[in-house]
């Protein structure tokens, strides 16, 4: 089969368009034909040698992708050969075939296309998570987005819209702003690309008080961090909760902790993969949620962009460079 490998850790140009063996079925496992794969930040981390996890080279990067189930292996009775699934595999995606546990597979609904189902699970189960169980975000709520164009940004919009949130959506061009709007955003606020000065960063804090009528917000969600980070803080309401994302511009912010102190406010911190592992149950009645969301039509993935497996260095460098609005997929097979 074919597959993108990471043989060495460095940039999206190292990695590997190759053949290689397909792997073999054990008892126990199934056994899934890839049809696309998203990708995702872990992914841009994980081949620099930059993630918490850590697996050993070479591999195939892409930890979320869908396709169709062709083997079962013996002692498997909850799924069926032929059955549309979810992949949530955290590496191997970016091939032709994974063998993976039957507890990582997602049914994909039939209104579903395997696009749109590879680039599903793993930024809205995060950004559900994130508002639901971690901010208890509640109707009525302001909630403040950065990164509101990017794949959970733009999942934190529209889940936050659907529970009734004033949402207050901040990106870098106004390009990125209008797809926003589009997904439910009631404001916008255009903020500057790179790092910013402390008069810029005073700035964001001011206008996002301004949009939230001097209060602050009650929920900044933030998987953007460097110098984003402390002037969202500095404007989040009292008793409000700072949602601790991720770090997509890359340096992991010094927060001064008196802030949280004054506005007796919560710095919240969530790891939606280490979640699913610890309490599958919930974990399992969030993804009925979000499904159920899906088909009323109140959740849309936005994909930007669609390449090839060959292409898929590509792929993952739009991700790593700020590119992408909404996903980017690598798809695999034709449906």
């Amino acid at each position: 089969m074919k597959a993108l490998l990471c043989k060495e850790y460095g940039p999206p140009e190292s990695l590997s368009y190759e053949e290689i063996d397909d792997p073999e079925l054990i008892d126990g496992h199934i056994l899934v034909d890839i049809y696309s794969a998203s990708v995702n930040f872990p992914d841009v981390l994980m081949i620099e040698n930059k993630y918490q996890f850590r697996p050993p080279l070479p591999f195939a990067p892409g930890g979320e992708a869908s396709g169709v189930i062709a083997e079962v292996g013996s002692g498997v009775t909850d799924h069926s050969v032929g059955d549309r699934v979810i992949v949530s595999s955290g590496v191997g995606g970016f091939a032709e075939k994974i063998l993976i546990d039957p507890g990582a597979l997602t049914i994909i609904p039939d209104q579903m296309d395997h696009n749109t189902a590879s680039a599903f699970l793993m930024t809205y189960g995060t950004s559900h998570y994130a508002l639901k169980d971690r901010a208890d975000l509640k109707e009525g709520e302001s909630l403040l987005v950065l990164g509101a164009a990017g794949g959970v940004g733009l999942a934190a919009v529209e889940i936050g819209k659907a529970m009734g949130a004033k949402v207050i959506a901040a990106a870098s061009s106004e390009e990125k702003l209008k797809i926003c709007i589009e997904h439910g955003a009631d404001e916008t606020l255009l903020y500057p690309a790179g790092s910013m000065d402390r008069d810029q960063q005073k700035k964001l804090s001011d206008e996002i008080k301004e949009l939230t009528d001097g209060n602050g917000a009650d929920v900044i969600y933030d998987p953007v961090g460097g110098d984003y980070a402390e002037p969202a803080l500095r404007a989040t309401a009292w008793e409000g909760r700072y949602l601790v994302i991720g770090f997509a511009a890359g340096d992991i912010p010094k927060i001064p902790l008196n802030l949280a102190l004054l506005k007796s406010c919560q710095i919240v911190g969530v790891f939606w993969g280490a979640f699913r592992g610890r309490e599958p149950e919930i974990h399992n009645a969030n993804v009925e949620e979000l499904l159920g969301m899906y088909e009323k039509g109140q959740l849309k993935p936005h994909i930007s962009s669609v390449y090839s497996l060959e292409e898929g260095a590509k792929a993952i460098r739009d991700l790593a460079d700020r590119k992408a609005k909404g996903k980017v997929v690598v798809q695999i097979r034709a449906e």
